[in-house]
């Protein structure tokens, strides 16, 4: 790999998709890292399967008007096999060392798309499910995992989301608890995009003109790994809520002003 190339192209993805944010945040945890280098432990990379594989009911909660709450059943993934890696619904390669992780170029499984396929949207568009692509890190330092997402759509809002967050681990017996804090920042665009309402749809649907703006969404999460006896399998549990921002609870297409998400995932856990 050549990496004044690779430095060249991130620079450049960084320029054109405004995510300059995180940038910052990826240097400021190299920079934890660089500051005691020898102290910093990087998983290796290994060409075998490395965590959990299985599969998981997963549940979100519906804050579009008219729509119903999803439930789904998917394949649950968090695990590594060499440069690739999965976290649930997050996915790519990594590149770079840098830190405790390295950086990534990373995609990410969206389902915040939905259909104006009820009587109360009649007159809106559909809105086409994102497909969030960029740059993550996976920091996982003696304090903590800290992971910082960068994503544009390359769907049809074309805007930015950015993310933040920390995890934390405790033992309760055989179990592992995880809680989590972060936030997410999603554009104007990405946020109009799915929640506003454009002058055609205003007057073909009688809902008021709405156009959203930037939002910033704190989330605070809860995960938990039961271990199955003495056996590699595993119960996976999560929990998590989002407080959404004014700019898309005042849009007359959102009902709630918190939005909650859970999983319950059985897997086996490859060493």
């Amino acid at each position: 790999m050549n990496i004044n190339r690779c430095c060249a192209c991130l620079a450049n993805l960084a320029s054109h998709t405004r995510v300059l944010p995180v940038v910052l945040v990826v240097i400021f945890l190299a920079a934890l890292g660089g500051t005691s280098a020898a102290h910093a432990q990087i998983e290796p990379l290994t060409n075998r399967l490395v965590g959990d594989v299985g599969g998981t009911i997963y549940a979100t909660q519906s804050f579009v008007r008219s729509h119903a709450n999803d439930t789904t059943v998917l394949p649950y993934l968090f695990a590594d096999y060499g440069r690739f890696f999965t976290r649930v619904d997050t996915f790519g390669v990594k590149t770079l060392a840098l830190g405790y992780g390295y950086l990534e170029l990373a995609g990410r499984a969206s389902f915040e798309g939905w259909r104006a396929n009820t009587p109360a949207l009649i007159g809106l568009s559909d809105r086409r499910t994102p497909v969030p692509l960029g740059l993550s890190t996976f920091q996982q330092t003696p304090y903590g995992v800290f992971i910082a997402n960068a994503f544009v759509d390359a769907n049809k809002s074309r805007g930015s989301l950015f993310e933040v967050s920390y995890v934390a681990e405790f033992k309760l017996g055989q179990a592992s608890i995880f809680p989590q804090v972060g936030f997410e920042h999603r554009s104007a665009k990405y946020s109009n995009y799915l929640y506003g309402v454009t002058t055609a749809e205003s007057i073909a649907s009688g809902y008021t003109v709405y156009t959203a703006g930037a939002s910033t969404t704190p989330i605070l999460g809860l995960g938990m790994d039961l271990p199955l006896g003495e056996s590699q399998w595993f119960i996976n549990l999560e929990l998590t809520r989002k407080w959404l921002s004014s700019s898309i609870y005042n849009s007359p297409l959102v009902t709630r002003k918190t939005q909650d998400f859970g999983l319950v995932a059985l897997s086996y856990r490859f060493n």
